[in-house]
């Protein structure tokens, strides 16, 4: 049972890559520039609003300054980025898996004349000459495998009072096997995501000698980010796409109602950690 089980975890890196290389330009029409919630204060905002203040939000919490050096870890399409370089003064480094994801995020860059890089890198294997003032990572972490060397390699980029602001996929705490299966498990095989609790980030975090200074839970403020893509799926044309592209796509549009579940059933925590180096 130990070696099946071990060939059938969801997050497995060539999968992840594939399926973001694949459906890039397509989350490009459904999400927009960011792929990640939203976060809604007054719940009237747009869906790009909201992303942005999610970013914003973070930033603040992260207590990020003008002028530093930033490193977007998972950076999607490059859109934060490329925010953060032009509203912060940052000078933004993104890595991702994705080759389609680097061409796009390059390419806007360019096209919006932001200090911003974008590099073809594993999360898991990070190689870099100077270290960075700020590590961000939002809804990215739960796609690793091996989060506590992924920890402790953003820990060893930090400078000594650097900041890692992340956004996160997490369970509750405690859930009963059912309660895993019916509301985590069609997350985790539709997103290729494997979900912990905040407590165990907060004992990786510590265990590579990192400071945890803040942390929240974005539920309330986020939730709302499923409505949209709920009304997307409903089209059948969507639907004939998700055929051609395959069953693991499909998988990947059936987890979109798991989402929502999650969300409100409570069993699915969007989590905020910010940590310092000593």
């Amino acid at each position: 049972m130990g070696a099946s089980a071990a060939t059938i975890r969801y997050n497995d890196k060539e999968r992840i890559r594939d399926l973001y290389d694949r459906v890039s330009p397509y989350y490009y029409s459904l999400w927009g520039e960011h792929i990640h919630h939203g976060f809604w204060v007054r719940g009237d905002e747009t869906k790009e609003q909201a992303q942005l203040q999610l970013i914003e939000h973070l930033a603040q919490v992260a207590g990020i300054a003008s002028g530093l050096r930033i490193l977007d870890v998972g950076c999607g399409f490059g859109a934060t980025s490329i925010y953060l370089a032009k509203n912060y003064n940052a000078e933004a480094t993104g890595i991702t898996i994705s080759p389609i994801q680097v061409e796009m995020a390059n390419r806007a860059a360019a096209a919006q004349k932001a200090s911003a890089t974008f590099l073809l890198m594993d999360a898991q294997a990070m190689r870099f000459d100077r270290p960075f003032d700020v590590i961000w990572s939002v809804e990215s972490i739960s796609h690793y495998q091996d989060r506590e060397k992924f920890f402790a390699s953003a820990a060893n980029l930090l400078k000594p009072g650097g900041t890692f602001a992340i956004v996160d996929w997490f369970r509750k705490a405690h859930l009963t096997p059912a309660e895993h299966k019916k509301f985590i498990e069609p997350i985790e095989k539709g997103m290729l995501v494997e979900l912990q609790t905040m407590e165990r980030y907060k004992a990786t975090l510590e265990s590579s000698q990192l400071q945890l200074v803040q942390t929240e839970i974005l539920n309330e403020y986020c939730a709302k980010s499923w409505d949209l893509p709920l009304d997307i799926i409903k089209k059948r044309s969507f639907w004939v796409l998700a055929a051609k592209m395959g069953p693991g796509f499909v998988d990947h549009l059936k987890s979109f109602r798991a989402m929502k579940a999650g969300f409100a059933s409570g069993n699915f925590v969007l989590g905020l950690l910010v940590a310092k180096k000593p």
